[in-house]
Parts: structure tokens; sequence; C-alpha cells
């Protein structure tokens, strides 16, 4: 037995690589068509030298969870200083469905798995999931010449022979600390939220706890995605400006759909916009925003601007309660409605918080010559941050009422389901 057992691990090991990569490339290569299509849209393909293949391995980078660093050099009497610090969501969430899916794909119609499986795969595509990252990050930097045009200080600039620069560069300890964090934090998610997914036998006691909520709150955010998407077709066939807003969707959609949810329920963000730049954001979010003082972003500062802000609260509640009924029907019938509130409330904390961390936004740009101000006006700052403690309480509150909620209007359902379940033979 003991040799046999030896022999079909040895024979398997060769075939669980082989799953390891499919689902390491596959995720990387989605990832990577999604940023090129997005940057496409935004115009990237028109940047000189040819930097088109270096930005687009930052933004893949980025999106996997690497750390990609600003650089700015100004000359020896003038100064630059860069930040950046975002995630495009989208095409973080492509290559998540992607990779998340081909790593359950081998374990399907099984119902448990031997306790050292998961611990192995998820080590093997980790490993190539780090190389892929790693060449990734040592094709991400590019430096770019800037013209401060024709005010004084580009005059000034040009006879101190400060011709400024400004690029970008992966920090790649930095990258392979956060990529590694990106994808066993994916791999987490992707077994708690699977309903089919095999689990070791000493683990299958808590599937009735965790899975149907964090199921339930996976479909709210992707649905918030949907519903996001839908929108913004309509926008660009609409209202213009198609090629920026399929940029935006394709790049950094659920960095707008998620908060908006908080927002919905109650959330808070605070954030700035100051210079010749901003955020890719409905004008409304623009205008709240726009300012040298930092201004709290929820529903009542939107309708001041847009009304229609307003309808943020009926959706979310209205996806909220339909998420505590899809909780509780997918639990077991002996879970009584304290406990969906329970569960439900710990799953939609512990999303909230994900999402304020993953969604936040910080880039910083200035130049100056001499410690004389910003040169041509090129100095500028887009924040958004979320009020963590306001929205993250609130998301367990809302989880508790929508869990317990939700477990009473199921009921009716889960009747007529044992109802119509077949009698044993």
């Amino acid at each position: 037995m003991i040799r046999s057992s030896v022999g079909a691990s040895a024979h398997a090991s060769p075939r669980a690589w082989r799953d390891a990569l499919v689902a390491a490339l596959a995720g990387f290569a989605v990832m990577t068509a999604v940023a090129a299509a997005g940057l496409a849209c935004a115009g990237a393909g028109d940047l000189p030298g040819g930097a088109f293949p270096r930005v687009l391995a930052a933004v893949v980078v980025m999106a996997a969870g690497g750390a990609v660093e600003g650089s700015a050099e100004a000359g020896p009497l003038a100064g630059a200083d860069v930040s950046l610090s975002v995630m495009p969501l989208s095409v973080s969430l492509a290559g998540a469905l992607t990779t998340g899916y081909l790593f359950l794909r081998p374990l399907r119609g099984r119902a448990v798995v031997p306790p050292r499986e998961l611990p192995l795969r998820a080590a093997r595509l980790t490993v190539l999931w780090l190389l892929l990252l790693t060449l990734y990050g040592l094709l991400a930097r590019q430096d770019f010449g800037l013209s401060p045009g024709d005010s004084p200080l580009g005059d000034l600039g040009e006879l101190l022979g400060a011709a400024p620069t400004v690029g970008f560069r992966a920090d790649l300890p930095a990258t392979l600390l956060f990529g590694l964090l990106w994808i066993l934090g994916l791999l987490l998610i992707t077994l708690l939220v699977s309903r089919r997914a095999p689990l070791p036998a000493a683990l299958v006691r808590f599937h009735a706890a965790v899975r149907p909520a964090a199921h339930a709150t996976a479909v709210l955010l992707v649905a918030y995605v949907g519903l996001g998407l839908v929108v913004g077709l309509v926008t660009a066939a609409t209202r213009g400006h198609a090629a920026r807003t399929l940029a935006v969707l394709l790049l950094g959609l659920p960095n707008l759909a998620w908060p908006a949810l908080t927002l919905g329920f109650g959330g808070a963000w605070q954030g700035r916009v100051e210079g010749p730049f901003g955020l890719p954001v409905p004008q409304v979010l623009d205008r709240v925003l726009r300012g040298s003082e930092p201004s709290t972003v929820d529903v009542a500062s939107l309708a001041e601007h847009d009304p229609r802000a307003w309808w943020l609260v009926p959706v979310a509640a209205v996806l909220l309660l339909g998420t505590g009924v899809l909780a509780a029907v997918r639990s077991p019938a002996h879970v009584r409605p304290h406990r969906h509130a329970l569960h439900l409330a710990v799953a939609l904390a512990l999303a909230t918080l994900t999402v304020c961390l993953l969604a936040r936004v910080e880039v910083r740009f200035g130049l100056s010559l001499l410690g004389i101000g910003d040169a041509a006006g090129l100095a500028g700052t887009a924040e958004l941050t979320p009020h963590l403690w306001r929205t993250t309480g609130l998301a367990l509150l809302w989880g508790a009422v929508a869990g317990f909620l939700g477990a009473l209007l199921s009921r009716p359902v889960r009747r007529r389901r044992g109802t119509q379940a077949p009698a044993s033979p």
C-alpha cells in the first residue's frame, strides 16, 4: 500500500505542476490582455520610445499586488517627487477569476482531499506565480523626458541644465512580498467562496458556517461590478468619450463599483484632487474631491452636486437583502436566523475591509527649481482613502440585518425545496 501510494504521488506530481503552470500562465495572460486593451483605449499606444510594453508590465505588476515606484530627476538645482499607489482592480479581478477557477478545476468531483494536497497545490502555483511576477517586474521600468514649457521656470531649468525626467520602476523585493500575499490571499478566498471545492476531512465541519456567507458576499461584489459595467457601457454609448470610458471599465471598474457599495450602506471616503490631472471618475465625484483641502465623500456630499446619488442607498439595500437570502438558501436548514446574521456580518465586514485596502488611491507629482513653486503647473495630487472604522462598522451592522432578514425571507423557498426533495429509497 505504501509503495502504491508513493508511486501514485510521484505519477501525479508532473500533472500537478502542469495544472499549476496552466493556472499561472492563464492568469497573467488574461491580466495582460485586459490591461493592454485598457491602456490602448487610454491612448498609451502613443507613448514615446516604445514604452507601451513596459507600461503594460507595470500595470500587470500593480494588478498582481506588486509595488511600482515613481522616479523623478530634475538636475542638481531642481527637485522632483513622484509617488504612485493605485491598483487597477479590473485587471486584478480578471486574473483572480481565471486563476482561481483553474486552481479548483482539477479538484472538481471530489468530496474531500488529503490534508497535504491543497497546501502542495498552492505551493506549486505560488512558486510559478512569483517567477512570472519577477519577469514582469524586471520589464516594468521606464523614464520619460518632460518639457516644463515656455514659463520662466522652464527657461531657468534649461539654463541650469535641469531638464526633468519622470519614470517608474518596480520595487522587486516589495513586489515579491506583496505578490506572495496577493496569491495566497486569492487562493484562500477561492476556497472560501467556492461551494463545491473539496476540503480536507478535518475542515468539512466549517463548510456550513463559512462558505454560504462567503459565496453570497462574493456574488454581491461581482454583481456590483456587473451593474457598473452596464452603466459604463450605456454612458460610453450615449455621452461621448467612449474610449476614455472603456479605459476606465477595463482598468478600474471595481475601483468605482465597490466604493459605491460602501457609500450605499453609509460608508465614507476622504480625498482631494489638486493640479492639472484628476481621477478618471464620474464628474460628480471629481467636483466633490477638487480642492486644496481633503473632502469627505459620502452619499450626502455627492447628492449636493447630483441628487441621483441617493439611488445608491436603495440599490445597496436591495442587493444586500438579496445577499442575505442567497446565503440562507445555500445554508443547511438547521442554521438559525441569528447565526445567519453573524455569518453574513463577518463576511461583509471582511469584504469591506479588503475593498477599503485595495481601492485606495494616492498619486503625487511635484517639480520645482531652486525651491520656487512648481514648474509650469506640472505638480498635482490625487488621493482617495476610506474612513475605515465607519465603513467597516456599518458593513458589520448591515451584514447582520441582511443576514437575519434574509433567513426569514428564505423560509418559504427552503420549505418548498424540502417538499420537492425526493424520498429516500
